[in-house]
């Protein structure tokens, strides 16, 4: 049995994943479909797995992150995934930032607007600075060893709540729950194209096997026991956590708003409040601290997550490609990135379903890039023979291929 001291890339993978894709795409996916797009939320868990579980595997078996490995393998595969990282982080942080700028103004309360010239800076850009500057306070105070410790809570905290809300709504509710599946040919293109984005990120993207190998390098460094094999048990039990947890948001969803004739917002606050109040609506007023903590701990961990592991992939990216130590590039990094995110939410793209749905959208059509290359280095040369995937993994991780390229060819054929 593990001990909850030796768990802590596999709960960070949690927090990072159990965010958008749960909060806000399977509280829809139930909403609009009820249990219908249940089949999705399994499919993809199944045939992402593999490439998502060769991020520990590696860096615990050669003590490198997949990001060396990219290098063995040739420049030009470190170079095609510097690109794809910078073309896609500053999409992916704004559109994660944002909902929980929103949960916080629900929460917290408004703050009042701030006219600075001819800008007008609202309440949710408000709370994103806020939120964005604590994280940051986190990173910088504590580094990984607070992170790691922060987001045990987080994850605890965010499952219990979760799962008290799933209870009451499955004791509350009267009516019968359709299992009945909505599959792809009986989907208009609308709902093709939310099916893409539900599936980009559920649990998360496939670049957090990435972080996920980053973050296993540094608890190896902070423990003499982080085995290959505890680092898998510690990662299957993070991915769990994430199905239990998908699977719950669309189980509320379905049960407390489908068929309810409500329709979500696309703006932060708006979207929060419909949330909340849809929850505490169904459940009674004792919910609402309950739903609250849920959704805003959920948002937070992805927020905190995200923050810290996108400017840690870059910095050591940008090492590798250099061949030279950068003091502070990850401060460099970090830095870019926060305002790189606020400059796309003040100026650009302000609206939270659109950033989130050309966030998720990306995150699938890039899939195929991580899958192909996590699968070529696990089962190559790099890697210790006796770590190499089994057979049966080695037929989930073509079959996951398959689909990955199947489905967004697919969506890019139709849109």
């Amino acid at each position: 049995m593990i001990s909850i001291k030796k768990l802590g890339p596999g709960l960070l993978f949690a927090g990072a994943a159990i965010g958008v894709s749960h909060l806000v795409q399977s509280t829809r996916a139930g909403a609009d479909f009820g249990l219908g797009l249940l089949w999705a939320l399994l499919l993809v868990n199944l045939f992402k797995y593999p490439f998502f579980q060769f991020g520990p595997r590696y860096a615990a078996a050669t003590g490198e992150s997949l990001l060396q490995g990219y290098k063995k393998m040739g420049k030009g595969v470190l170079i095609a995934y510097f690109i794809v990282t910078f073309a896609t982080m500053f999409t992916i942080q704004t559109a994660v930032t944002i909902v929980t700028a929103g949960l916080a103004s629900s929460l917290f309360g408004d703050f009042s607007p701030i006219t600075v010239g001819n800008i007008t800076i609202n309440s949710i850009q408000i709370w994103t600075v806020i939120i964005l500057s604590i994280c940051l306070a986190i990173l910088f105070i504590g580094k990984y060893k607070v992170l790691d410790k922060l987001i045990k809570i987080i994850i605890i905290t965010l499952t219990i709540s979760t799962l008290i809300a799933v209870t009451m709504a499955l004791l509350k509710n009267e009516t019968s729950i359709s299992l009945t599946q909505k599959l792809p040919n009986a989907l208009t293109t609308m709902e093709i194209g939310f099916l893409i984005a539900f599936m980009g990120w559920m649990p998360a993207p496939l670049d957090i096997s990435i972080w996920h190998s980053l973050w296993a390098v540094e608890k190896k460094k902070d423990t003499t026991d982080f085995t290959p094999k505890s680092a898998l048990l510690d990662f299957n039990i993070g991915y769990i956590a994430t199905i239990i947890l998908g699977a719950g948001f669309v189980l509320l969803g379905a049960l407390v708003m489908y068929n309810s004739g409500e329709t979500f917002s696309n703006k932060a606050g708006v979207f929060s409040n419909q949330l909340i109040q849809m929850y505490t609506n169904s459940l009674g007023n004792w919910s609402y601290i309950i739903i609250g903590i849920a959704a805003f701990t959920t948002m937070f961990s992805t927020t905190l997550t995200t923050l810290d592991a996108s400017p840690r992939a870059m910095h050591k990216t940008t090492e590798l490609l250099g061949h030279t130590t950068l003091k502070r590039g990850y401060l460099f990094w970090i830095l870019l990135l926060v305002f790189g995110t606020i400059i796309i939410f003040f100026f650009f793209l302000s609206g939270m379903g659109r950033l989130i749905e050309i966030a998720t959208i990306l995150s699938f059509i890039t899939a195929p890039f991580y899958a192909i290359i996590n699968y070529l280095l696990i089962s190559g040369k790099h890697t210790p023979k006796s770590w190499r995937p089994s057979k049966g993994l080695h037929i989930l991780s073509i079959l996951g291929i398959l689909f990955l390229i199947g489905f967004s060819i697919w969506y890019l054929t139709i849109i």
